[in-house]
C-alpha cells in the first residue's frame, strides 16, 4: 500500500512557508507604506516601487500558498508569475542602483531571498502538484496518437 504522506508533509510545509512568507511581507509593507513617518525613517533608504510591489505580493504570496495547500494546480503557475514579477522588479532595483539610487543592502539580500523562495516553491509546486506540460494536457487525440 502506498501513501500520499510524504508528498502531503511536503506540500503542507511549502504551503505553510509561502502563507508566513505573505503575511510577513504585507506587514512589513504595511508599516513602512502607512505606518507613518518614524516606520518609513525606521525603514532607511527604503526604494518605493520595491516596498509597494512586494507589499502587494505579499497577498499573492497567501493566495499561492492556499492554492498549494488545496493541490490547485494554478498555484504552481503563480509561483511561477510571482518568480517572475519579482526577477523583474529585481532587475529594476539593480538598474535603480547603478543609476546612483539610494537603497539599503537588506533590500538586495531579501529580493535575492524572495527570487529564489518562488523559483524553489515552483518547483516544488510543479513537482508536487504533478503540473503537466501543455503537450500532456492536450491527451492523445491532439497529439496524434488518437
Amino acid at each position: 500500500m502506498t501513501t500520499d504522506a510524504g508528498p502531503t508533509k511536503w506540500r503542507w510545509a511549502a504551503a505553510a512557508a509561502a502563507a508566513a512568507f505573505g503575511v510577513a511581507t504585507v506587514v512589513a509593507g504595511g508599516r513602512v507604506l502607512f505606518g507613518g513617518a518614524s516606520a518609513r525613517e525606521a525603514a532607511g533608504a527604503y526604494v518605493d516601487f520595491v516596498v509597494r510591489f512586494n507589499f502587494g505580493a505579499g497577498f499573492a504570496y497567501v493566495v499561492a500558498a492556499a492554492g498549494l495547500a488545496l493541490r490547485r494546480r494554478w498555484s504552481t503557475r503563480l509561483a511561477i508569475a510571482i518568480a517572475g514579477a519579482t526577477a523583474l522588479v529585481f532587475a529594476a532595483l539593480v538598474v535603480h542602483i547603478a543609476a546612483g539610487g539610494a537603497f539599503e543592502r537588506r533590500t538586495v539580500a531579501a529580493m535575492t531571498i524572495r527570487c529564489v523562495f518562488w523559483l524553489v516553491l515552483a518547483a516544488a509546486g510543479t513537482r508536487l502538484l504533478g503540473a503537466r506540460s501543455p503537450v500532456e494536457r492536450a491527451g492523445p487525440e491532439r497529439r496524434g496518437r488518437g
